[in-house]
């Protein structure tokens, strides 16, 4: 009695965490794409991935030690990104900022990753968390490849947009969620051969995870909710 509830009340916790790491990554997104184009948005932003990331290696049950150490390693990250944003202006700096951003995108989805699959032995089923983790992982995705639109637009030495589109980060969040999500309304699209390379990748990689890792975790959530019932 006491084992069993034990466990609900973990579950109940591993739940939280993951609920609060798609709340954090669902406001980065909403701050990307709302806000207007600043150097107080791009520092607010990188504060948030920060957060994120810690988040995810919390969600993983990351031990104590590891996770004191990598609050250090991204506090002085996002540092050194909000002192390039506050003596250093042009497109080399935001191209910097950028890469910068995507790498703290980069390092959260493996840690929501081995978060599911603890879960998942753990449980035996699939749970919430399992749910909430596949949705962090695909959010976080469509925000790794905004950011990498937004370095070649920073660094490649022409616009990223053909048509003479001009870039914003409002427009790199929606041409990248459009393209994971293979929406393609064709208002924006890659002018490089590099960005029609990326667009495509991004484009398949969204398909084949909402066919696999999406379908799997619901056809497995329903049969379980029907037989609760």
């Amino acid at each position: 009695m006491l084992g069993a509830t034990a466990t609900k009340v973990e579950g109940g916790q591993r739940r939280a965490r993951f609920g609060l790491l798609f709340a954090a990554i669902s406001t980065t997104f909403l701050v990307q794409g709302t806000l207007h184009q600043s150097e107080l948005k791009q520092a607010v932003v990188s504060v948030l991935l920060g957060g994120t990331l810690l988040l995810a290696f919390w969600s993983a049950d990351m031990p104590e030690r590891r996770l004191k150490r990598a609050m250090w390693i991204i506090g002085a990250g996002v540092a050194a990104v909000l002192l390039a944003l506050i003596f250093g202006s042009g497109e080399v700096i935001y191209g910097a900022v950028a890469i910068a951003n995507g790498l703290l995108v980069l390092l959260a989805p493996p840690s929501i990753v081995v978060g599911v699959i603890r879960s998942l032995r753990k449980h035996g089923q699939v749970t919430m968390e399992a749910v909430l983790g596949a949705l962090c992982f695909y959010m976080l995705a469509g925000m790794f490849f905004a950011f990498i639109y937004g370095a070649i637009e920073n660094l490649g030495g022409s616009p990223f947009f053909a048509g003479g589109s001009d870039w914003t980060t409002q427009r790199g969040v929606y041409f990248s969620f459009t393209t994971l999500t293979t929406t393609g309304y064709g208002d924006y699209t890659a002018r490089s051969d590099i960005g029609h390379m990326l667009s495509v990748t991004e484009a398949l990689f969204g398909q084949i995870y909402l066919v696999t890792v999406v379908a799997v975790i619901v056809s497995n959530l329903i049969p379980q909710r029907m037989r609760a019932d």
